[in-house]
C-alpha cells in the first residue's frame, strides 16, 4: 500500500533547469558577497538540490575591483602561495591583491566556499568574474539578484 502522496525527487544532469544570474560586487563585502554566490553556484536555493548533482545556476560577477572589506582586512588578511622551491613562500595583502587582480580577490573567497572535490570544481567553472561593469554574456539574459 503507497501511503506517501509525494516522492523525493533526486535531481540529475537532465533535469537541472540552470539560469543565469549578476550579482554587483560595488560596495558589496566580500564574504558576503562570495556567500551569496557559492549558495547560487551550488544550487542550494533550489526545491530540488542534490548534494551530488550540479544543479545550481551561473553566476557572473561584475565590478570586482569595487569590493569592499570592513576592519582593518586591507592590511591584516594575507593571501599565501607557493613557488615550489624550499623557502619559496609568497605573502600578499589584500590591498596589493586588489590593485594586482580584483577578480582573484573574489575566486579566491568563493572557492573557499565550494566542496574540495570533482563536484566542486566543476562548479566553480559556472562563475565569470569582471573587474568592470561589462561582461560579455548579455546574449544569456542574466536576472540581477540584490545582495
Amino acid at each position: 500500500m503507497d501511503t506517501l502522496s509525494y516522492k523525493t525527487i533526486s535531481a540529475n544532469k537532465s533535469t537541472v533547469n540552470k539560469e543565469w544570474v549578476l550579482l554587483d560586487a560595488e560596495g558589496a563585502v566580500l564574504g558576503r558577497l562570495a556567500s551569496m554566490a557559492a549558495y547560487i553556484l551550488r544550487g542550494k536555493h533550489k526545491t530540488n538540490f542534490t548534494p551530488h548533482v550540479d544543479c545550481g545556476d551561473n553566476v557572473i560577477v561584475i565590478n570586482a575591483e569595487k569590493v569592499t572589506l570592513t576592519g582593518n582586512k586591507w592590511s591584516d588578511k594575507e593571501y599565501v602561495r607557493h613557488t615550489g622551491y624550499p623557502g619559496g613562500q609568497r605573502f600578499i595583502s589584500a590591498e596589493e591583491q586588489l590593485k594586482k587582480n580584483p577578480v582573484k580577490l573574489i575566486e579566491y573567497a568563493v572557492k573557499g566556499m565550494l566542496p574540495r572535490n570533482r563536484l566542486g570544481r566543476a562548479i566553480f567553472k559556472n562563475m565569470h568574474v569582471y573587474a568592470g561593469p561589462s561582461h560579455p554574456h548579455e546574449a544569456q539574459k542574466p536576472k540581477k539578484v540584490e545582495l
